[in-house]
C-alpha cells in the first residue's frame, strides 16, 4: 500500500508541475500579446492635441445650419417640394353643394355652386405673396410648372368675377368667395394680390383679362383706403390714427406695378411718399430698424421691431425699386433707405441664420417666414447691383439654408409665425404661434429661394480658410 501511496503522490507531484508549467508558459504568452498590443497602440496612437502638433483653425464647428455648401440643385428641390404640397392642397375648382360633383363650366355657376376648400385662401394677401413667388420660381428654374400654378389660379378667379360681380349688384351683402376681390375692405385685400396680377399680365401667362380686377383693386388703394391728412395710408384700429408697417407692402408695389403697367407717374409719386412718410416716422436711424406700429397722438412711440412687418418693409423697397425710374426724384431717397435698411437687418442675423421674432431680441423665437423675406430682398439687391456681394453673398446664403431647413419632406414650411395684429409689449410678440397652415411663409420662400438660384447662376463663391468668400465679379 505504501509503495502505492509514494507512486500516486509521485505522480500528482508530475501532474502539478506539468500544470503550473503550462500555467506559466500561459500567462507568459498573454502578457507578451498584451506587450505587442500596447507597443501597436503606442505605435498608432495620434499625437496630443495642441496648438504645435494640430492646425486647430481647421477644424470643423458643430454647425446646426448646413454651411457652405449651397446648390441649385439642392435649392430647386426645395421648391419643388413647395409647388407639390401647394397644387395639391390649393385646388382651384369649383363644386355642386348638392351633387359634390366639380362644376366645369364657370360661365353656369348658380347659388348651389361652392369653392373647393383647400389648406389656404386663394385670394389672400399671402397668396398674393404665393403667386409672385411661383412666378419667380418659373423664371428661374425653368420649370413651368410653377408659372402654370400662378396663371391657373389668377386665370381661375377671374373668369369667377362676372358671375360674382353680378351677385354684388343684387345684393351688397351677399356672400362670396371673391369678396376680397370684388369689394376690398383693407389694404390687406387688395395690394398683393393685385401687384402678383400685374407682374402675371406684364408677363403675359394668363388667358384671362385681369385688367378689371386690377382696376378695381387699384381704385381702392388710391381712393378709398383711409389716410391721414398728409396722405399717408393708414387705419383706424386697434386705435385711431395708426399706421401699420405692414401697410407699405399691401399698397406700394401695387401702386409700383401700376406705373410701370400705365406709365402714369401719379402711382410713381403715391408710393414714393407712402416710402417716405412711413420712414420718416417709424424707421430708427440708430438700429436701422423699423418699428411695427405708429399711433398719432401717442407719445412716446413704443418699439417693437416685429420681424415680418420689418420683411414686408425691405420688401416693399426692393419691389419698388425695381420699376422705379431712375430719373425719379424719389430713386435716391428710396435706395438709402433700402441700404440703411439692409445694414440694420444684417447686424441682427443669428447664427443659426435665422432673424429673430423680434429682431433686437434674441431671447425671443427664431422665425421662418422674416428671414425667407430678408434672404429674397438681400438676394434681389445684390443681384441687381444694389449692395455688395462680397459683404451681404455669404450672410444670404446662410439665411436660405436655414430656411430650407424648415421646408418638411411634406413641403410644408415650419416655423412661421401666425398672422399678427399690434401690440404695444413684448408678451404679444413672443407669444404668437407658429404653424405650418400660416400662409405667411410660402412665398417668401418661394421667392427666396428662386432669388438663391439667380445668385447662385451669376456668382462664384468658395470656402476660403473655412469661410464662405464671394468673388468681386460674376461668373
Amino acid at each position: 500500500m505504501k509503495a502505492v501511496a509514494k507512486y500516486s503522490n509521485s505522480a500528482a507531484q508530475r501532474s502539478n508541475s506539468q500544470w503550473l508549467g503550462t500555467k506559466a508558459r500561459t500567462a507568459f504568452f498573454a502578457l507578451s500579446l498584451v506587450a505587442a498590443f500596447q507597443a501597436a497602440q503606442a505605435q498608432t496612437k495620434p499625437a496630443k492635441v495642441s496648438d504645435t502638433t494640430t492646425p486647430l483653425h481647421a477644424m470643423q464647428p458643430d454647425y446646426p445650419t448646413p454651411y457652405g455648401n449651397t446648390t441649385v440643385e439642392d435649392i430647386t428641390k426645395v421648391l419643388t417640394r413647395v409647388h407639390t404640397y401647394l397644387d395639391a392642397t390649393t385646388p382651384a375648382r369649383m363644386v355642386d353643394q348638392k351633387t359634390g360633383k366639380p362644376v366645369t363650366n364657370l360661365k353656369k355657376l348658380d347659388s348651389n355652386s361652392k369653392l373647393e376648400q383647400g389648406d389656404f385662401r386663394l385670394t389672400s394677401y399671402e397668396w398674393g405673396v404665393t403667386y409672385a413667388g411661383m412666378l419667380l420660381a418659373g423664371e428661374a428654374t425653368g420649370d413651368p410648372r410653377f408659372t402654370n400654378y400662378t396663371a391657373e389660379r389668377l386665370d381661375f378667379l377671374a373668369n369667377l368675377a362676372p358671375y360674382y360681380r353680378n351677385e354684388l349688384k343684387k345684393n351688397p351683402k351677399a356672400e362670396t368667395p371673391l369678396r376680397q376681390v370684388l369689394a376690398p375692405h383693407a389694404l390687406d385685400d387688395a395690394g398683393a394680390v393685385c401687384a402678383a396680377m400685374i407682374k402675371a399680365s406684364r408677363a403675359g401667362v394668363t388667358k384671362a383679362d385681369l385688367r378689371p380686377l386690377i382696376d378695381n383693386y387699384i381704385d381702392y388703394i388710391s381712393n378709398k383706403e383711409f389716410r391721414l391728412p398728409d396722405g399717408t395710408l393708414a387705419r383706424n384700429r386697434p386705435l385711431p390714427n395708426t399706421i401699420w408697417l405692414d401697410d407699405l407692402f399691401m399698397s406700394v408695389p401695387a401702386l409700383a406695378q401700376m406705373g410701370k403697367l400705365t406709365g402714369e407717374q401719379r402711382y410713381y409719386d403715391d408710393a414714393v411718399k407712402q416710402v417716405v412718410q412711413f420712414s420718416e416716422r417709424m424707421f430708427n436711424k440708430e438700429k436701422g430698424l423699423y418699428m411695427h406700429g405708429w399711433v398719432q397722438g401717442m407719445e412716446p412711440h413704443p418699439q417693437f421691431h416685429w420681424a415680418r412687418a420689418n420683411g414686408w418693409a425691405v420688401m416693399t423697397l426692393v419691389e419698388l425699386l425695381e420699376v422705379l425710374p431712375k430719373d425719379h426724384p424719389g430713386y435716391p431717397k428710396v435706395m438709402d433707405q433700402l441700404r440703411a435698411h439692409l445694414k440694420g437687418l444684417a447686424a441682427y442675423q443669428a447664427g443659426e441664420g435665422f432673424w429673430h421674432q423680434l429682431i433686437d431680441r434674441n431671447n425671443s423665437y427664431l422665425e421662418t417666414s422674416a428671414t425667407a423675406i430678408y434672404t429674397y430682398a438681400i438676394a434681389r439687391a445684390i443681384n441687381k447691383g444694389w449692395i455688395d456681394r462680397q459683404a451681404y453673398g455669404p450672410m444670404v446664403l446662410l439665411a436660405w439654408n436655414a430656411v430650407a431647413t424648415q421646408v418638411n419632406d411634406k413641403g410644408q414650411v415650419e416655423g412661421t409665425c401666425v398672422g399678427t395684429g399690434m401690440g404695444f409689449d413684448p408678451a404679444f410678440y413672443f407669444y404668437r404661434p407658429i404653424n405650418v397652415y400660416a400662409a405667411h411663409g410660402y412665398g417668401p420662400v418661394l421667392l427666396a429661394g428662386a432669388e438663391i438660384i439667380n445668385l447662385l447662376k451669376g456668382s462664384k463663391y468658395e470656402i476660403n480658410d473655412s469661410a464662405v468668400q464671394f468673388s468681386s465679379r460674376n461668373q
